[in-house]
């Protein structure tokens, strides 16, 4: 199975979801994505202009998502 993600904004709500789990996974285990590159930490603080730790940047990215309805909550 394969998936085709095409158009510019698609393109960067899937950008915005993977850095979102990578997020997640350096604040769950402290892991990096790559050591060769920056983390999502530093790409989300510095692109979107959030400030703080790692937790409350993460909480504050989902909040941006969710504004942008790129995440929908389920009830």
């Amino acid at each position: 199975m394969s998936i085709c993600i095409t158009g510019k904004e698609k393109t960067l709500a899937f950008r915005k979801l993977t850095l979102l789990n990578a997020l997640e996974i350096e604040v769950k285990t402290g892991l990096k994505m790559t050591s060769k590159m920056p983390s999502a930490y530093s790409i989300i603080k510095k692109e979107f202009n959030l400030k703080g730790n790692k937790k409350d940047v993460l909480r504050k990215f989902i909040f941006l998502l969710l504004e942008e309805k790129i995440l929908v909550l389920k009830s």
